[in-house]
């Protein structure tokens, strides 16, 4: 199977992408809409404020050439405290709606890109580390919301100052105006140059910060792999590594920027000096009046403010950009397994299902002519054919990586034929709806997974509304009850993270019972047995003979003692089925199962006597 590699992005700024981002938070464009209003509002009063005090100049403060004024000065104060008053009510409006946006927005996108996981097939999986998904769901969503909420806000302001204050500097001067501009064409050339390089110093620094989470995680979940064999040294320097190239494309991210944002304030301060030596000039001549000189000065002292700001965000939109690029590649990733409109129509999907359409399952399973490779990978089942009768068990054994996962993984429809077709009860699984299929399915991995809570919790996992009583039959059909009776607080007992707290035989039973209370028509065993003790065999072993009467089943089995009863045992190799006949029929044979029984046997028995000598 493919081995997963984090993907590198190398696309230029791209408004595209943004519009997408927008498009998953289509719910708080209204509120977005107000906020860029609201941001018109302030930045208008921000250009109004510098008209105020030059006519302040002109009329009401004495000059040797005029006394001045105390007319109007009330109504000036008036208008004043007026706009003092929206722009304090501007401000509260946007950081309101700002703080909004950007907790909905983190909210929204994060209940979608979970939504997409729980329908991603289990090739996703195979691809995609823990890690890396964790550092998109939390790190990248964080960021991108941060700057739906914010850095565009901060857009808006600086768009509206730059026009506002842009056209009023026209009005009263443009000549001057136009020579304090031609500082933005070298701007915009530097500006050009940094965006290339900010951007691609943050993408390497939220790759790296995958692989940092991806390292976090595999170090906790494999603390007692590290422990047994003493790899705490290597870890460390392959740690290290990682943190180092973190630092490194960090400190180069911050850099640029750092160099950027003094670039474009001292072009700023060229455009700033300019003006008022060409300014002072004109008031001397009184070609201007010292009002509209401070005016011109203010406005462009104010002109490149925004400039800046904008500059700054666009900075930001980099470091952004690169955690966008990862979220929506993530949220816009199609499942390569899905059912088609019409069986939608009819059956409904994973979250809105129609079950009053869905058919009863009896339990009949045909592969016609099947081919399976997985993605990118080799062949793994050619022409395979195989009919299973309802209430039916099959057993499959053979070599590692001969195709026996891959048969249950089809049955269940984890993955898809690539050629051929899989019959359910004589219709091809793809006419009928996934959560159809996989609502009878229960399934018992070798490695059994409990989650954070009472046993009670896990084991009514598989059917939130069962009762007390129905959990604990569940246990007591599998053979669970005795060892749960044991604990201190019975049913309520605690499992612990992940199931830490019991033992892999105990974990495996609250598997079997879990399985068991959805009553599924189709029951899958993998490896079941493999990880636990002789004595935890055989309960899972009277387990297995209760459950499975009546329900067409799949064991995959190491253990060969465990597949005697089944009513047909499958010898897959190479993809294909070598062998096949019940346990008696097979060892009369003396072929590929006769010799993998007699082998283990052997080795069984081996044990058992050195078992005893010592």
């Amino acid at each position: 199977m493919q081995q997963f590699e984090e993907q590198d992005y190398t696309k230029k700024f791209s408004l595209a992408l943004w519009k997408n981002v927008l498009r998953h938070t289509k719910e708080y464009h209204k509120d977005l809409i107000w906020l860029i209003i609201v941001m018109g509002i302030t930045a208008a009063c921000d250009v109004v404020f510098p008209l105020l005090t030059s006519y302040a100049i002109d009329h009401f403060i004495p000059r040797l050439n005029s006394p001045g004024t105390s007319e109007g000065l009330p109504a000036f104060v008036g208008v004043y405290l007026l706009v003092l008053v929206i722009q304090v009510a501007a401000i509260f409006l946007f950081l309101f709606l700002g703080g909004k946006i950007e907790v909905g927005a983190c909210y929204t996108i994060r209940k979608k890109a979970f939504r997409k996981l729980q329908e991603l097939p289990f090739s996703y999986y195979d691809r995609m580390p823990v890690g890396y998904l964790m550092s998109r769901m939390t790190s990248d969503t964080q960021r991108l919301a941060e700057t739906i909420g914010w850095s565009l806000l901060d857009l808006a302001w600086g768009i509206v100052m730059i026009i506002a204050t842009s056209a009023t500097m026209f009005f009263y001067n443009w000549r001057l105006t136009l020579l304090v501009l031609l500082v933005i064409p070298p701007l915009a050339v530097i500006s050009w140059w940094f965006q290339q390089k900010i951007l691609h110093a943050y993408r390497k620094v939220r790759k790296t910060n995958s692989q940092i989470t991806g390292a976090f995680n595999e170090g906790i979940m494999g603390a007692k792999t590290t422990k047994t064999l003493v790899r705490e040294d290597m870890n460390m320097e392959e740690f290290t590594v990682l943190t180092h190239e973190m630092k490194k494309s960090s400190v180069r991210a911050a850099s640029l920027s750092a160099l950027y944002l003094p670039i474009v304030v001292s072009l700023g301060s060229v455009a700033t000096a300019y003006a008022l030596w060409k300014g002072g000039q004109e008031v001397l001549i009184g070609g201007m009046t010292l009002g509209v000189f401070q005016l011109f000065v203010n406005y462009t002292v104010q002109f490149f403010e925004p400039i800046r700001n904008i500059a700054n965000v666009f900075a930001e939109l980099q470091s952004a950009q690169a955690a966008a690029e990862r979220v929506m590649t993530l949220l816009d990733t199609e499942p390569e397994i899905v059912d088609t409109p019409e069986v939608e129509e009819k059956f409904g999907d994973n979250f809105h299902p129609k079950k009053e359409n869905w058919p009863a399952l009896r339990g009949d399973i045909e592969f016609c002519h099947v081919d399976f490779q997985y993605k990118e990978g080799e062949k793994v089942l050619t022409d395979f054919n195989l009919k299973v009768k309802a209430g039916e068990t099959i057993a499959l054994v053979g070599p590692t990586g001969a195709g026996k996962s891959t048969v249950v993984n089809l049955v269940c429809r984890f993955y898809e034929p690539t050629g051929g077709e899989i019959k359910i009860d004589g219709v091809n699984y793809k006419e009928r709806s996934q959560l159809w299929l996989q609502s009878n399915l229960g399934y018992v991995l070798q490695e059994p997974r409990l989650f954070s809570g009472t046993i009670r919790d896990n084991i009514r996992y598989a059917k939130l509304n069962a009762t007390d009583e129905e959990v604990e039959r569940a246990a007591k059909l599998v053979n669970a009850e005795p060892f749960i009776l044991k604990m201190e607080k019975g049913y309520d007992t605690d499992v612990g993270e992940g199931g830490s707290r019991l033992s892999t035989g105990e974990k495996q039973l609250i598997s079997f019972a879990r399985a068991i209370l959805a009553n599924p028509r189709i029951f899958v065993l993998d490896e079941a047995t493999s990880s636990v003790d002789t004595q935890t065999e055989q309960i899972i072993q009277r387990a297995i003979s209760t459950v499975l009467t009546g329900r067409t089943s799949f064991i995959i089995a190491h253990r060969l003692s465990t597949i005697r009863t089944a009513n047909r045992i499958l010898v897959i190799d190479d993809g294909k089925i070598k062998e096949m006949g019940a346990h008696q029929e097979l060892l009369r044979k003396k072929g590929a199962y006769y010799n993998l029984y007699t082998n283990q046997f052997q080795e069984e028995q081996a044990m058992e006597i050195l078992g005893k000598a010592e």
